[in-house]
């Protein structure tokens, strides 16, 4: 694993334990749909596991697309992202980060451009 997952997964650590997280493709994409309305816990960035499926990858990408939404495909299984964030013996093929500094600060990790 590079540097650069090790901390992205350490701020994704924070988001999970702040509460400011959507785990799992189907909460991920119904927070951007409800992002729209200005809710206050929109997605700032969505980060996939590698190993989703074309399907379930083109779903997030198109999502996250017309939401204006970044989105980071990590180098990591579904399997290793669902232990990142807490859930164990699992698999869980995106999260979401609500926060705005954790998000930024994971955007700034992959080169993202990030607006305020």
């Amino acid at each position: 694993m590079k540097e650069t997952e090790k901390k992205a997964l350490a701020y994704l650590g924070f988001a999970v334990r702040a509460g400011r997280v959507a785990i799992g493709v189907p909460l991920v994409c119904e927070a951007l749909k409800k992002s729209r309305d200005g809710a206050k816990n929109a997605p700032m960035i969505v980060l996939e596991a590698a190993d989703t499926s074309n399907n379930t990858h083109k779903r997030v990408e198109d999502r996250t697309a017309h939401y204006r939404v970044p989105a980071v495909r990590l180098l990591i299984d579904s399997a290793a992202l669902a232990t990142a964030v807490g859930k164990r013996g699992g698999a869980v093929g995106a999260v979401a980060v609500t926060d705005q500094n954790l998000a930024k600060a994971i955007a700034v990790l992959y080169g993202i451009s990030f607006t305020d």
